[in-house]
């Protein structure tokens, strides 16, 4: 009795957590960075580091699950795997704003 409370446990503070990180995520443009945020979890990446962006597919990202599998990946020179992968909600007002802050990145969409 006492395995299946300890494990119910684990599996709600579990659950928690991954839902505290999917619906949580923020990216806020600032002067000199941008700042990706999802629950405990962020990323402030500089927009001299970023040297490109790109479509991915991938339903399992880096700060949400994607459900339209419609994420981008930003490569970016302090990433500790080389990248990190996003998934805003408007996708053509991110990449605008972005073009705007760092003119020297690559956009393959």
């Amino acid at each position: 009795m006492g395995i299946v409370i300890i494990m119910t446990a684990i599996f709600i503070i579990l659950a928690g957590a991954l839902l505290w990180m999917s619906f949580s995520i923020k990216y806020i443009f600032y002067d000199n960075y941008l700042l990706v945020k999802g629950g405990p979890f962020k990323s402030k990446i500089a927009y001299q580091s970023i040297r490109k962006i790109s479509s991915t597919k991938d339903i399992f990202t880096g700060y949400r699950i994607l459900s339209a599998r419609n994420g981008l990946e930003l490569f970016y020179d302090s990433a500790i795997l080389g990248s990190v992968k996003i998934s805003p909600k408007n996708r053509r007002e991110f990449i605008t704003e972005l073009k705007k802050r760092s003119p020297h990145v690559i956009i393959q969409e």
